[in-house]
């Protein structure tokens, strides 16, 4: 019995590689962004949160390539410390998610009846709560800063991975090599850790790194509303927040640059992992 599929996606590369160029700019544009993430303290020419009323709402100019925002802040230099805020958080989203998930997930399709019955309810229970909602609602008990959020996205995001788990664990534990190691003596625990864990993580994983475009984007309305992380820090989110004076004044590049960055890497991220998503299911159907 195969393991159930992906949902399929047209492949956006040719049908011998499936590495198009659409793929292969997207890869090089992630690479180079997570690159500039652990970079960007050397990268930025100035200090991100030193304001210069005299250079408030400026167009570029060779001491601000991107301009300045209302405060006198450089566009260029809170964009590139952005990045690395703006990525930490969709990642601790996703290993949050995908580590509790399969947990999860494993645990309902393995010992089934009642456990099965209780683990899978409250996966639905879950997913029955706005994710941006419970957001708020823990910021306003925790305050502002990436904990909260991250907490209460994880939890919306963990339903979608457990359950994928879930239907993973109850195809691949019919497979013979699990029965023959039961006959063996193997307990369960390490049944699950030391075999089937590792047989279904390329397909969680896969669908897993598809979230990350949706939890950054969920990050950053936290951060456009306030509720994200804290003023003085960088976000691509709060710097939307920020730049819209200057966009009505008729300097939008410190509103249109931030907002490109999140289109730029949600499109990226989700073509990259949708693209390891198909292969994966190919090799498995």
């Amino acid at each position: 019995m195969t393991a159930a599929p992906l949902i399929r996606r047209p492949s956006l590369g040719s049908p011998r590689t499936g590495r198009g160029p659409l793929y292969l700019t997207c890869l090089a544009f992630a690479t180079l962004l997570v690159g500039i993430a652990l970079v960007a303290p050397w990268l930025a020419h100035a200090d991100p949160n030193a304001t210069d009323l005299g250079t408030a709402l400026t167009g570029p100019s060779p001491g601000h390539p991107l301009g300045a925002d209302a405060a006198g802040r450089d566009t260029l230099s809170r964009l590139l410390l952005g990045a690395r805020t703006s990525l930490l958080g969709p990642i601790a989203v996703v290993v949050v998610s995908t580590v509790a998930g399969v947990a999860v997930g494993v645990a309902a399709g393995w010992l089934g009846g009642w456990v099965d019955a209780l683990l899978s309810r409250t996966s639905e229970l879950l997913l029955a709560f706005p994710a941006l909602l419970v957001a708020i609602m823990l910021v306003a008990l925790h305050g502002p800063g990436l904990t909260a959020p991250v907490i209460a996205l994880s939890l919306a995001y963990l339903p979608y991975v457990s359950r994928l788990a879930r239907n993973l664990t109850l195809s691949e534990r019919q497979r013979p090599y699990l029965a023959a190691y039961r006959v063996q003596g193997f307990s369960n625990l390490t049944i699950c850790l030391r075999h089937l864990i590792p047989n279904i993580t390329p397909v969680v994983l896969a669908q897993s790194s598809v979230n990350f475009g949706y939890a950054l984007l969920d990050l950053s309305a936290l951060s456009y509303l306030g509720l994200g992380v804290p003023p003085l820090t960088p976000d691509w989110g709060s710097m939307i927040n920020d730049g819209q004076t200057a966009l009505l004044q008729g300097y939008p590049l410190s509103a249109i640059a931030p907002c490109a960055a999140i289109v730029l890497t949600v499109v990226s991220f989700n073509v990259v992992a949708e693209h390891w998503a198909d292969r994966v299911s190919r090799r498995r159907v």
